[in-house]
């Protein structure tokens, strides 16, 4: 029985090598399916997404090679150490007594009212004693004076609209004299007169 002959080579060493090239693409791109499926999977959390990707990289390689352009950038434990390191950093501030201004992030402390540095209004004082109260608390918890509720905002009462004078002109303004309080007893004058002497 004759060899197997692709693209029409009858040259059995050249035959041969041509096999050998395709049978080696062949187990690079199964490698590439299976490296896909593995990255999908350490990358997503869907198992739609990973099949996804799985079916894509069937198109030999450049299903691979487009899956490696769109693929998540961080793998899904490097993910979970980062928030588990965020969440350890901050159970550490706070048991330390680090507290942080919601506003300006600038550094405060439990019994600051205000920030020092945005000095925007952090906590409400005890009416009684002065010290800080969280907002939930009803009760001073260091004198025991009940808390009063925050008031509701208010909105501004709107001002009625001012009926506007008639305009003037220059001429009429000059014209009409200036109306000057008279004392008790005696009626207004438009204008009085200085005496002659």
């Amino acid at each position: 029985m004759p060899p197997l002959s692709v693209f029409g080579i009858t040259n059995d060493g050249l035959n041969l090598a041509v096999n050998l090239l395709i049978l080696c693409l062949v187990v690079i791109w199964l490698a590439t399916v299976y490296w896909t499926y593995a990255d999908a999977r350490r990358r997503m959390l869907d198992p739609m997404l990973i099949g996804c990707a799985t079916a894509a990289s069937l198109f030999p390689f450049v299903g691979t090679v487009v899956y490696m352009i769109v693929r998540p950038p961080e793998f899904l434990e490097d993910v979970r150490e980062r928030e588990l390191e965020m969440q350890a950093a901050e159970a550490r501030l706070h048991s330390a007594g680090y507290r942080l201004c919601p506003h300006c992030d600038a550094e405060i402390e439990r019994d600051f009212v205000r920030c020092p540095s945005c000095l925007r209004k952090l906590k409400e004082p005890c009416v009684s004693c002065s010290r800080p109260l969280e907002p939930a608390w009803r009760v001073c918890p260091f004198c025991e004076a009940d808390v009063a509720p925050p008031a509701p905002a208010r909105r501004p009462k709107r001002r009625r609209p001012v009926a506007a004078e008639p305009a003037t002109t220059a001429g009429e303004r000059a014209a009409k004299p200036p109306v000057t309080e008279a004392p008790a007893g005696r009626p207004a004058a438009a204008s009085e007169a200085p005496p002659n002497s």
